[in-house]
């Protein structure tokens, strides 16, 4: 039997995601589905920042912008998504662009730059809701930045790895009991927790468990973190309560991966940037 001191993931529950699915109304506008903006793509790195900022539009938020950590721009647009807003980190961080999330990390680099970049976001994002990805995780683990991000939602994203260097362990000992490494990294920064892998887990700041059913080996290439992310921030963005957008963002992720599988689209070869357009299909019904 269960005791309390246990921790207990129930399964995360497609029939519970009502908001995942609910329907928009007419009277709606891009204002209505929030501004993400995404800091990250350092030199070498862009692409992490676009896949997060794709996958953020394409699965619901009004508007988003991305700020490159690089001394400026490396782009004048996405060739292939138009619609983002590009420019480098300081003049998203230096103006109020409204942004109503964040994503942080996805290609960000772990130099001087990165650590600076976030340390002023954490300063500056108005307690709106923050998702920390990727090297965010890593200049964490290392003292490079501090978790003083203030007020408001934040929510961490790491791997095993990711997760053993913020603990000070090893990756064997968080996967021999992925649960209570995601209570015990939930506990130590007061944040919702996305411990990511085969069942995925979900924790609450409370230490509430989720863990995930869907997906499946095609994600394990390169920039699904990165898809993720964007997911979490864009479904947050679009005022889903945090108890249904973190899990269903999780389970929407792996459900893409499946969808995709079901296709003939891998699992050998599946890539990161075909996950963000089956999402869509999935919260529209398709």
């Amino acid at each position: 039997m269960n005791t309390p001191d246990l921790p207990v993931a129930a399964p995360i529950d497609r029939d519970a995601l009502s908001a995942l699915f609910a329907p928009r109304g007419q009277g709606t506008h891009k204002g209505s589905f929030g501004t993400v903006g995404v800091v990250g793509g350092g030199p070498g790195m862009t692409g992490a920042a676009l896949l997060a900022a794709r996958a953020a539009l394409k699965t619901g938020a009004g508007k988003v912008l991305v700020g490159f950590v690089q001394e400026s721009s490396p782009l004048p647009c996405d060739p292939l998504q138009p619609e983002l807003m590009l420019r480098d980190f300081r003049s998203l961080l230096e103006e109020d662009w409204g942004v109503t999330t964040w994503i942080a990390g996805c290609g960000i680099g772990t130099g001087a730059l990165a650590a600076n970049a976030l340390s002023e976001l954490f300063v500056l994002r108005r307690e709106a809701p923050l998702v920390l990805d990727a090297d965010g995780l890593n200049l964490l683990a290392r003292g490079d930045i501090n978790p003083n991000w203030g007020a408001g939602p934040v929510i961490l994203t790491p791997h095993p790895a990711e997760a053993a260097r913020l603990l000070g362990t090893s990756t064997d000992q968080i996967q021999r009991d992925r649960p209570v490494a995601a209570r015990r990294l939930a506990e130590r920064f007061r944040s919702w927790i996305v411990l990511k892998g085969a069942g995925t887990v979900v924790c609450a700041p409370d230490g509430a468990l989720r863990i995930n059913t869907t997906g499946n080996p095609g994600l394990a290439t390169a920039g699904t973190g990165d898809v993720l992310a964007g997911m979490l921030g864009s479904l947050i963005a679009q005022k889903l309560p945090l108890d249904q957008a973190v899990p269903g963002a999780v389970w929407l992720h792996g459900a893409a991966a499946d969808a995709l599988v079901d296709q003939g689209i891998g699992p050998i070869g599946l890539t990161a940037g075909e996950l963000a357009d089956a999402a869509r299909r999935l919260r529209n019904g398709c």
